[in-house]
């Protein structure tokens, strides 16, 4: 690389040489919070089948990954003790300093209604992921073909992926989020005065989510209702203060959309008292994870989450004072055409 290209290169991206992402990398314009580290390297150098089928009752879902990068997590996770991480991922065959995040997606496909839990992480976290668009396309869906999003929360890992490079990815869709939320992440002065990582997803949000408020496709819910038939809003506060879960329900089978009840999966089932600098409100985060936990175990449905590994659809057990995760198993059992 000449040295005048190194220059230009470093002026327009300086994240991606402090991350040691490399020159020839992409990415917003932006920065990371400051305990927020990534891995430089790639594990693989083609990408991954994109999506997993699956029904509830009669109503297809499918899974949709937006990529997945290696974050190193021990700066992140709060309410620990000594040892107790590295000896929770250490049983588990991962580094604590490499901990591989998945970032998932969810297509609801109701009625007349191409319906996207969350919308993935764009540009914002580096040129590993922004990949939820061509794994929309994957499964034979537009973006410009979605109707309705919902999300979970406005994190940028959940809401990058509406614009990106100033331009909206979802174009047709109305975006629905908890109006405690959308209040919470346009309040200008509270953004000022937040702590990191906070301080920085509000500057974020603002990127990613105006555009939207601007074009008048933002509807906001109060508490709990049904958007569609059988498919209802749950309160989910603590992580943030307006998260929200989302339940489908068809044919007595039943899945909840969690989004970011858990960051670790193989730190936070052992012990969801484990937080995370991400929490706005981390006591009430430990509080309400441990609520969804129990309900989710005593009542056997499933749950998706956004960073469990892919495709991030499982159900909870409870054992002695802790929990399990059972992942979906795989099923490829559609019959071929003749």
């Amino acid at each position: 690389m000449s040295l005048n290209l190194f220059r230009s290169t470093y002026t327009k991206y300086p994240i991606l040489f402090i991350l040691g992402v490399g020159p020839l990398a992409w990415a917003q314009d932006t920065k990371l919070p400051p305990d927020v580290r990534i891995s430089k390297g790639s594990k693989l150098d083609k990408s991954q089948a994109g999506y997993y089928r699956m029904k509830i009752g009669k109503v297809d879902v499918i899974a949709l990954t937006d990529g997945t990068i290696s974050v190193d997590f021990l700066p992140l996770l709060t309410n620990t003790k000594p040892g107790q991480v590295e000896s929770l991922l250490d049983r588990e065959y991962v580094k604590p300093t490499s901990v591989e995040a998945s970032m998932n997606a969810y297509l609801i496909q109701l009625d007349n209604k191409l319906i996207l839990v969350d919308a993935g992480a764009g540009e914002i976290l580096g040129p590993k992921l922004d990949k939820l668009p061509d794994s929309l396309r994957s499964v034979g869906v537009q973006p410009e073909q979605i109707t309705d999003i919902l999300l979970t929360h406005i994190h940028p890992d959940h809401s990058g992926g509406l614009t990106v490079g100033g331009r909206r990815v979802f174009p047709n869709a109305t975006i629905h989020v908890n109006k405690l939320e959308l209040d919470y992440w346009a309040n200008k002065s509270l953004g000022e005065k937040a702590p990191e990582p906070t301080k920085t997803f509000f500057q974020q949000a603002d990127q990613t989510v105006t555009p939207y408020i601007k074009s008048g496709q933002v509807k906001t819910f109060d508490g709990e209702v049904e958007l569609f038939p059988g498919l209802r809003t749950v309160a989910g506060y603590g992580h943030t203060p307006g998260q929200t879960y989302y339940a489908l329900e068809n044919n007595d089978e039943k899945l909840v959309f969690w989004g970011d009840t858990l960051h670790v999966q193989d730190v936070q089932f052992t012990d969801p008292s484990v937080t995370v600098k991400f929490d706005v409100d981390p006591e009430a985060a430990a509080a309400q994870r441990k609520l969804a936990l129990a309900d989710a175990a005593k009542n056997g449905y499933l749950v998706a989450l956004d960073h469990v590994y892919f495709p991030g659809v499982g159900h909870v057990q409870k054992e002695d004072d802790h929990f399990r995760w059972i992942p979906v198993p795989y099923i490829n059992d559609s019959q071929k055409a003749r």
